[in-house]
């Protein structure tokens, strides 16, 4: 979803030369919202600044009506506050249109299997920004009463930056146990991805 022609058309060839089936494009909001509700496609690439309907507000209509769904922000901007509002908005990655398509084709199969890849850079910045606000008691209660001793060493170890693998190697489990922690931590907590995980985490105070 980008409001620029030649964009659109130069990601769209490039992901068909990759093996990504585009089944649809859209040039505002308004026509994304519409389309994600005919098509229902796995993974949808957003841009954050588009008449009418922003990103941000798209993202946060599309985990509502189609949480199976996911969001990849592809834009210009690395601004913490447009960062923050898409993520909390329900995006599960963001990346910068100055990625290479490499990096591009691995947010998207990323997106396709519930995974977050948000570039690293981004993360600690959102993750500094939350560290600056205040704890949120709320958010420390819930963890301590709805997540297990395990699944909350996972979600300290998500919180600093550890990918499925690491987690694994870390607390000596499967990959197959990791995410089947992490989808309880999700489903508990009512939040869509990884990096809402480390958020939450964050400012709960946990870490």
């Amino acid at each position: 979803m980008d409001d620029h022609d030649l964009f659109r058309t130069g990601l769209r060839n490039l992901l068909e030369e990759q093996g990504v089936q585009v089944v649809g494009e859209c040039d505002n909001g308004t026509d994304a919202l519409r389309a994600v509700r005919e098509v229902a496609p796995d993974v949808v690439v957003m841009d954050l600044n588009m008449p009418g309907i922003s990103g941000v507000e798209a993202t946060r209509q599309i985990s509502m009506i189609a949480p199976l769904t996911r969001v990849l922000v592809l834009t210009i901007s690395d601004q913490d506050s447009d960062v923050m509002d898409a993520i909390l908005a329900g995006a599960c990655g963001y990346l910068l249109k100055d990625s290479s398509i490499t990096e591009l084709i691995s947010g998207i199969q990323a997106a396709a299997v519930g995974e977050s890849l948000v570039s690293p850079s981004i993360a600690s910045k959102v993750l500094q920004r939350v560290r600056a606000s205040s704890v949120s008691a709320y958010e420390a209660e819930l963890i301590q009463s709805e997540l297990s001793d395990r699944e909350i060493e996972v979600l300290k170890l998500i919180a600093n930056g550890k990918d499925n693998g690491m987690i694994a190697l870390e607390l000596h489990i499967s990959p197959k146990t990791v995410k089947n922690h992490i989808s309880n931590i999700l489903m508990k907590l009512q939040i869509n991805n990884r990096i809402q995980a480390a958020v939450y985490a964050v400012r709960s105070g946990i870490v």
